[in-house]
């Protein structure tokens, strides 16, 4: 009944910002919680510049949370796919992350998992990028008993070791792939 109310209250007030209202059984993932996780990983952001897409919840209470990858959406913006650790306890999401001018990070490019602001080695072990987004590469397909070569063009930026996105050449299946050099990749069937 308190859900009820809330939501025709918000319906009728459109001057009141109202709050998103979990299933029951489902928790919402806060803002505060992303510009934390997003904080953990090396670029620093406060809740009030992170913007929800969409309604994100999860099946628990303060889940833990993981950024996948950080892409310059705009001069002053960059767009962030997070999950949770627990991939059962919520689906991957977006959000929006607004840069100040002069930050050192809107100028990054394309941040994954796994890349120099997210390594997790000592300082001075970053990585250096040898595919870049756009440019073709060669993926190589395993399983026990196939093996499959394709010509692919890369999504995202990558080294030696890291997981990037990759596309066939007429673009209607997206892998994941890890970097072996500047034109080889290798996935899993």
């Amino acid at each position: 009944m308190k859900q009820l109310k809330a939501i025709l209250s918000c319906t009728f007030l459109a001057a009141v910002v109202c709050p998103a209202v979990a299933e029951p059984g489902h928790y919402a993932i806060s803002t505060e919680q992303i510009a934390a996780t997003v904080s953990r990983m090396g670029v620093q952001v406060l809740p009030e510049q992170v913007t929800l897409l969409t309604d994100v919840v999860a099946t628990k209470v303060s889940p833990a949370l993981k950024v996948r990858s950080i892409e310059r959406w705009s001069n002053e913006r960059m767009m962030a796919r997070l999950e949770c650790e627990n991939r059962e306890e919520c689906l991957p999401f977006f959000v929006g992350l607004r840069m100040g001018r002069g930050s050192t990070t809107a100028s990054t490019g394309n941040l994954v998992e796994g890349s120099p602001l997210f390594s997790s080695g000592p300082a001075g072990s970053s990585k250096a990028f040898v595919v870049r987004s756009g440019s073709p590469a060669t993926l190589m397909l395993d399983s026990d008993r196939v093996h499959i070569r394709l010509s692919v063009i890369c999504l995202e930026n990558g080294a030696p070791g890291q997981r990037i996105r990759v596309t066939g050449k007429d673009r209607r299946l997206v892998f994941t792939a890890q970097v072996i050099d500047g034109s080889l990749l290798k996935g899993r069937l």
